[in-house]
């Protein structure tokens, strides 16, 4: 009896473009739907806040009541393209442009401290490109030290060559991340210096490096804090920012201002808030930077404590979802950048809330997805990338 295998699907010339759709399929079916449908109602309940804080400021949206609400829109239709291409070139094909990357990460953070760059609020962290819009390096910079300390950290180990990253291999990650680290104090952008501390501190402990790395690290932070204040070397805004912070009743027209306008807008809100565009400190335009830092305070005032809670919920869903791909993934490379993605959202994030409800200082920080801020938008959107590809390339069995 004569055996005849079968194929299903076209033969010859058409096989190569069904192998092709049948991949583009896998793709898509092996995507963590969850964590793209989480990010996107971060994004749409952002565009509804800054669009509240923003339709009547006519100082600022140029007489359009739209002009935030649509570029805030824009950015995430940009982002999803970053998310899409960076889950199409994959972590692994990224390993291999990690160099390059991050030589241009810190090029463009140099470029700040040149006459290209420009001051917002004390920092000079932003490049003006031209018609309104700026670039914020720090932000690359974020994804840029994940990936550089992933590949050095998880190179022998996934080669199977060690068991875990020696001192060797930490002292030369710890060297990447402190050059643009330096880079950043110098504009300086105090809130992007503690969010790569952070980053850092994680990929140390998910790579499996001896806990003395982490403990003398948190050690020298201590140190290098209180040194820096002592010196003097912190600029006044930031000093007055801490000040604020360590007694909430200090000059509540003055450095408090911020703090204080931001916490009567959220306790006003009440359970289910004033209702969207109906809210008095945000219509009276009392909390600064409200669709940026400090858009949080709408939501607490506009949508009360049910809205704040869901965008903590939706945060929260988006960690969870990382936490599982960094679990379930099988080599210490993936595991290493998502353990940095999750450091950098859940740090920042709470940085960011904490800061409107006076538990934590002042620093600058936009919160993912939700603050306007098209870079702030692109890295994030590249981070859920980045972790889509760790979940698309894993093993089937995992």
């Amino acid at each position: 009896m004569s055996t005849h295998s079968y194929t299903f699907g076209p033969k010859g010339a058409d096989q190569s473009a069904w192998r092709k759709l049948t991949a583009r399929d896998s793709v898509v079916r092996r995507l963590d739907w969850i964590l793209v449908l989480a990010p996107i109602a971060l994004a749409f309940v952002g565009a509804l806040l800054v669009w509240s804080a923003t339709r009547n400021r006519t100082e600022l949206n140029q007489g359009d009541p739209y002009y935030f609400l649509m570029r805030h829109l824009l950015s995430l239709v940009v982002g999803l393209a970053l998310m899409g291409g960076t889950i199409w070139l994959g972590h692994r094909r990224l390993r291999g442009a990690v160099p390059l990357l991050y030589g241009l990460s810190v090029l463009l953070a140099l470029l700040v401290l040149t006459p290209l760059g420009a001051t917002i609020n004390g920092q000079r962290a932003w490049i003006q490109l031209g018609g309104g819009f700026s670039l914020q390096p720090a932000e690359f910079i974020k994804i840029t030290v994940i990936l550089g300390m992933a590949m050095l950290l998880a190179a022998r180990v996934d080669a199977g060559d060690r068991e875990f990253p020696d001192h060797r291999t930490v002292v030369q990650a710890l060297g990447l991340a402190a050059v643009p680290i330096a880079v950043i104090m110098l504009m300086p952008d105090l809130g992007s210096v503690m969010v790569l501390v952070v980053i850092v501190l994680g990929v140390l402990l998910a790579s499996g490096a001896s806990n003395r790395w982490v403990i003398g690290l948190v050690g020298a932070g201590v140190a290098g804090s209180l040194a820096v204040w002592q010196l003097g070397l912190l600029d006044d805004y930031q000093i007055a920012r801490f000040a604020a912070f360590a007694n909430p009743a200090l000059d509540p027209s003055g450095v408090g201002y911020n703090t204080n306008q931001a916490r009567i807008a959220i306790g006003s809100g009440g359970l289910t808030g004033k209702g969207l565009f109906e809210g008095t400190q945000t219509t009276g335009q009392f909390v600064p930077e409200q669709q940026t830092d400090f858009v949080f305070t709408v939501a607490g005032e506009e949508l009360g404590f049910v809205g704040g809670a869901l965008i903590l919920v939706l945060l929260g869903v988006c960690l969870w979802r990382a936490c599982a791909i960094a679990r379930d993934t099988g080599d210490l490379y993936g595991t290493v950048v998502a353990a940095g993605v999750i450091a950098w959202f859940a740090f920042q994030s709470f940085e960011n809330i904490g800061m409107t409800l006076g538990i934590m200082p002042v620093a600058g920080l936009p919160l993912p997805f939700v603050s306007y801020g098209g870079t702030s938008m692109f890295a994030s959107w590249i981070a859920i990338g980045l972790l889509q590809s760790i979940r698309v390339q894993r093993p089937m069995s995992a």
